[in-house]
């Protein structure tokens, strides 16, 4: 079952995911502080949340070494590089234009490729209702489904559309029984790909993403509200966890405080001055993700 809906938005709980994202060179975890990498997959294992992914790095280090010692190098020279480096979007758009080359409808990992308003609803039908009923039928028929879903407002979503094309990628903040664990949310048309950072320094540019946010803005001029849907990897995240990191969209993306904001922006454009433990301060005075920390319920439990 979903979760509890936004208040904002009326933003419930998520699905499964992936698409491949390129390295952006940060640094985690935050409760173990910033240090520098250590040789090859010796500074991996001290990661926190090496473990995690362990079964999968120590898969590819049997089958290919080669390739495996290859990503070890370009890890090394992806933190050279400068906080906020991004070409995710480029190769989001790279594997969408092969898969569609190949004739398929689901991309790796199993996340739905084109996964249009129609394929869910029938618009036609819904544009002779009111918001107010659209609102109830698509809340109504997602609350029976583990995932993420909202209604948003038109001019929020305005807000942040306008924001996304100037800031188009952001770390967010898991809380974890560990610290925290990062992810990078990066847009591609209306689409939000989340990936976990580790993931993004052992895989490097093929690195799946974790979760996907659908943004489906055909009513927003006609009904003022942009439908939003997710898939996500359940092996990596649940439902709740999931709608953590859907709620800090709208915390970093369509708040009204400029500080908040500043975060994204010196993220992009100013990323020698990005602070990442300024997220986890953000993300502690809104509350959001104190269910997930330690002490409380989780659905893992």
């Amino acid at each position: 079952m979903a979760g509890p809906a936004l208040q904002a938005w009326g933003l419930g709980a998520a699905l499964r995911s992936r698409a491949a994202l390129r390295p952006l060179g940060l640094l985690v975890p935050p409760c173990r502080g910033v240090a520098g990498p250590g040789p090859g997959e010796e500074a991996l294992e001290e990661n926190p949340f090496y473990g995690k992914y362990r079964h999968k790095i120590q898969e590819l280090r049997r089958s290919s070494p080669d390739v495996f010692e290859s990503r070890m190098e370009k890890r090394n020279e992806v933190k050279k590089q400068p906080l906020g480096y991004s070409k995710q979007g480029e190769f989001i758009k790279c594997m969408e234009e092969k898969a569609e080359g190949l004739g398929t409808k689901t991309s790796k990992g199993g996340f739905t490729k084109d996964k249009t308003l129609d394929s869910i609803l029938n618009v036609e039908m819904v544009k002779e209702k009111s918001a107010e009923e659209i609102k109830q039928i698509w809340s109504q028929y997602f609350s029976a489904k583990d995932t993420v879903y909202a209604v948003i407002p038109a001019e929020k979503f305005d807000l942040i559309w306008k924001r996304a094309q100037k800031c188009p990628s952001f770390l967010y903040a898991l809380p974890r029984k560990e610290g925290y664990e990062f992810f990078v949310g990066q847009w591609s048309g209306t689409e939000l790909h989340f990936t976990s950072l580790i993931n993004i320094q052992s895989k490097g540019e093929s690195a799946p993403s974790n979760l996907i946010l659908y943004h489906y803005p055909e009513l927003q001029k006609e009904k003022g509200i942009v439908l939003m849907t997710a898939e996500m990897d359940p092996k990596f995240l649940v439902v709740h966890e999931a709608q953590c990191l859907a709620n800090q969209v709208q915390l970093f993306y369509a708040t009204d405080c400029s500080q908040t904001y500043e975060l994204v922006e010196t993220f992009n454009h100013r990323s020698s001055e990005f602070k990442y433990m300024s997220v986890i301060a953000e993300l502690e005075q809104s509350g959001l993700g104190r269910e997930l920390r330690p002490g409380q319920v989780s659905d893992k439990s």
